[in-house]
């Protein structure tokens, strides 16, 4: 046994040992206290910084970059899931450079440990991403990464997307801690985008309603049809970011349409065309009444290709412009470059709205130009009507009270000027009776209009051809284009086309008729043997006796891959 002094100095250390233990204690859980205190203050700042976004891409990036610095991860990413709800249809990333996602090539679609958070909506802890059994590796140039925290993102009561976040810096492993964090940000990260995308929608919907201001005004203002139609294709593309925008029309008496405005890429391809009815989205959306969509209008099996138009396009939608009892007045086609995202429900019954607005409009103008057309015509009316009962009959009377008085008048030659100023009051009435007939006839339609015939002519020579040709017309071809001009040039069609069938064994052929206030001009082209230079060349020398009659020409010529090409221009008269 010890000394008492021994005794007593092990009884003071005893005391001191408990005490330092629990200072210990205590300061570790000051320091976690504070820990916790500063987590949360910094979750609030985040979900402050969140909430501020307005714009969606914004938010999106912001949600990544404070989830990142709120559980000590390296990288981080938001996976936007697709309208299949089985995809990825966009993933924003930090912590990786721009030259680094260059070098591993397009961002995922939602396979492996990512498709797991889309199947199964939970939140996922990993301390080794390549020990799971939906792992399958990454990509060459891809960043190492082992830890892995995943959490879904719900706005409302849909799954937007989920937060995947890896590698905790300093070697640690996500904890219980990091879960609940992470979950809270995904929950204000909902009502964050819920409310940007309200917004985005909001700005969206006025954005519409200015363009149909804009359209209705034009059209009242008294602008012309192709304006108003340019008008409504540039609107519609720029809020739905198409990279193309058409408008067609039907042709009268035909039942076909005819592309009257394109723009933007690839244009001129488009502008004139007359599309099949039964294969290509006009046609489609024309004859079912309906919004007919593609997500990749190059490779679309409902639609011919031909002539190509869709290069470098994918996604795209036609509307009809107006439905019900009104009828569909013509349809509007958008389409966005390959790669990009399909038109979806929302975007497309927005479209159909606007597309009803402007087909309401265009009604409302017909109506107030047929009101002003009947004014015209009974302003006419009541002219020839006062001349035939006031003009008229005055100047009837005074040619009798001539020839009356002609017969009291002994000079020979004052007799004789009388009687030449009633010869001239006859004349002057029959003037006036051809004017009257003239104010009374004018306005009709003169019989059917160019396109139409061009479109019987076509559809008359398809089953002797065996096809449809492809059929596009350009400019004044209804307005600058004499009747003369349109007998012959529709006989000139069907002899070409006739040639073809009779001579070119052809499986193909391009029609475009382009007018100006200048010249007509009608191209025929095949992809057959050609015209021989020994063959009977009676059709063609009927074809360019019709073109020198006119004061125009017959070309002949071969394309670079073969068959022949026919070009019938003549001039116009000027107005």
């Amino acid at each position: 046994m010890g000394s008492p002094e021994e005794a007593r100095e092990a009884r003071v250390r005893l005391p001191q040992l408990k005490l330092d233990e629990l200072l210990e204690e205590l300061q570790a859980r000051l320091d976690a206290a504070r820990g916790t205190r500063d987590r949360v203050h910094s979750l609030l700042e985040a979900v402050l910084s969140v909430g501020r976004e307005l714009e969606l891409e914004q938010v999106l990036h912001s949600i990544v970059e404070a989830a990142a610095v709120l559980v000590d991860a390296e990288y981080g990413a938001l996976g936007v899931i697709g309208p299949d709800g089985t995809g990825l249809s966009a993933f924003h990333t930090i912590g990786v450079t721009e030259e680094q996602i260059a070098r591993i090539g397009p961002y995922p679609e939602g396979h492996g440990i990512l498709g797991e958070l889309i199947r199964h909506p939970e939140p996922l802890r990993l301390v080794k991403l390549s020990e799971h059994q939906a792992s399958y590796g990454f990509p060459p140039n891809h960043p190492p990464m082992n830890t892995f925290l995943g959490v879904p993102i719900r706005v409302r009561d849909q799954i937007f997307g989920n937060l995947y976040l890896t590698e905790k810096r300093a070697g640690a492993h996500f904890d219980d801690e990091d879960e609940s964090v992470l979950s809270t940000l995904a929950v204000a990260a909902g009502v964050a985008i819920d409310n940007a995308r309200l917004y985005e929608e909001s700005r969206l919907r006025e954005r519409w309603l200015r363009a149909n201001a804009e359209i209705t005004h034009s059209l009242m203002s008294g602008d012309s049809r192709t304006k108003v139609l340019a008008l409504i294709a540039e609107r519609a593309g720029e809020i739905t970011g198409s990279a193309l925008a058409a408008v067609a029309l039907p042709m009268e008496d035909t039942g076909s349409l005819a592309v009257e405005i394109a723009v933007g890429m690839d244009a001129e391809a488009h502008k004139g065309l007359v599309p099949p009815m039964d294969r290509s989205l006009m046609g489609l959306a024309f004859s079912g009444a309906t919004p007919v969509t593609s997500p990749d209008v190059g490779h679309d099996g409902r639609i011919t290709l031909e002539p190509p138009r869709f290069g470098g396009l994918g996604p795209a939608v036609a509307v009809p412009i107006g439905t019900g009892e009104a009828g569909v007045r013509g349809v509007v086609l958008l389409a966005r470059e390959t790669g990009r995202q399909p038109f979806t429900a929302t975007e497309t019954e927005t479209l159909q709205a606007f597309a009803a607005q402007a087909a309401i409009a265009m009604e409302l103008a017909e109506r107030r130009l047929d009101a002003q057309e009947i004014a015209v015509l009974q302003d006419r009316d009541r002219i020839a009507r006062d001349l035939h009962d006031l003009a008229i009959q005055r100047l009837f009377a005074t040619g009798m009270t001539l020839q009356s008085t002609s017969r009291f008048i002994d000079h020979p030659e004052a007799a004789e000027r009388v009687v030449r100023a009633v010869d001239d009051l006859d004349e002057t009435i029959k003037i006036i009776r051809s004017t009257i007939f003239g104010l009374r006839s004018r306005g009709g339609t003169g019989g059917d209009g160019l396109r139409a015939r061009v479109m019987r002519a076509v559809g008359e020579a398809a089953p002797v051809l065996g096809f449809a040709p492809s059929v596009r017309m350009e400019g004044l071809v209804e307005t600058r284009v004499p009747r003369e001009t349109a007998d012959h040039l529709v006989a000139v069609l069907s002899e070409a086309l006739t040639n073809i069938a009779r001579h070119a064994h052809a499986g193909r052929a391009d029609i475009s008729l382009t007018a100006d206030s200048h010249q007509v001009r009608l191209t025929v082209t095949d992809n057959g043997c050609g015209i021989p230079a020994d063959g009977r060349r009676s059709g063609l020398r009927n074809i360019a006796e019709r073109a020198e009659q006119l004061g125009g020409e017959l070309e002949l010529g071969s394309p670079d891959g073969g068959g022949s090409t026919v070009v019938w221009r003549v001039p116009v008269p000027t107005e």
